[in-house]
């Protein structure tokens, strides 16, 4: 299997950066609209164990780099993550290009500004930590949007960053299956999204940053759907923690990178 999704999923996915131009407008109208419900299967809300999974394990990863530490979330959204990691950093603060998202950001009480990943308002060295979680997969110039995040993060401090993973089960079934919806009337496809293996991703980073810890998230969970499958859910659950800082870190759907800048 580890083969095949090397070979024939990643050649179908190289080609799949969704043909749409990364236009702050339209990808700030998407996620206006998208704030609307982004919540409702999160965080307290209807839990369908999938999102609370992928989060989880974005925030436990975080958290070796952040406790105590100045940290930036760049694409905060809602503040789902941000509250989160706001309970175990000294300062925690956010930015995101959509109001609606930054609307219930500040209703959770975060500190957020509306700016852009490609154009941080910040002066060099302000932060610790600086991190994003699915965000960067829709940014067309993703060199300048982590730039910009290792311009903020402080001597000896450490980007985190996710990228989409083409060599995984995730890949290959947003290639084949239908987009999801995020409204009646608009699915996932209206906004720009491109996919940067573990080997590339690193080379994206600007000189003077280095790999030091990675993790890969939803690893053998071929839909969202099969954790809602009684017993079978529990399986992936057990399995997504126990593989996420293996060897199969490479294969997940959401692979996360931990780069100390010197």
């Amino acid at each position: 299997m580890i083969a095949w999704l090397h070979g024939s999923v990643l050649t179908l996915l190289c080609l799949s950066e969704l043909q749409h131009p990364d236009d702050l407008a339209a990808t700030r109208r998407y996620y206006d609209e998208f704030a609307a419900c982004y919540d409702r299967a999160r965080g307290g809300h209807v839990k369908d164990g999938y999102h609370d999974l992928i989060d989880d394990l974005e925030v436990d990863f975080l958290k070796r780099f952040a406790e105590g530490r100045d940290v930036l979330e760049v694409g905060c959204g809602t503040g789902l993550l941000l509250e989160r990691i706001a309970s175990f950093a000294r300062r925690a603060e956010g930015i995101d290009l959509s109001p609606g998202m930054l609307e219930q950001a500040r209703s959770r009480g975060l500190e957020v500004h509306e700016a852009s990943a490609t154009a941080l308002p910040y002066p060099d060295h302000t932060f610790d930590v600086t991190c994003s979680f699915k965000v960067l997969a829709h940014i067309s110039d993703i060199r300048r949007a982590l730039y910009e995040m290792t311009r903020v993060t402080r001597s000896g401090g450490v980007v985190v960053a996710e990228f989409y993973n083409p060599r995984s089960l995730r890949a290959l079934a947003k290639r084949l299956g239908p987009a999801g919806k995020i409204s009646d009337k608009t699915t996932e496809a209206a906004v720009y999204t491109r996919f940067d293996s573990p080997d590339e991703a690193p080379r994206l980073l600007p000189p003077g940053t280095r790999l030091i810890d990675r993790r890969g998230v939803r690893i053998v969970t071929p839909t969202a759907s099969a954790l809602k499958i009684p017993l079978l859910g529990s399986f992936f659950q057990a399995a997504e923690w126990r593989l996420c800082d293996s060897a199969l870190a490479e294969f997940g759907g959401f692979w996360i990178g931990a780069f100390r800048k010197s």
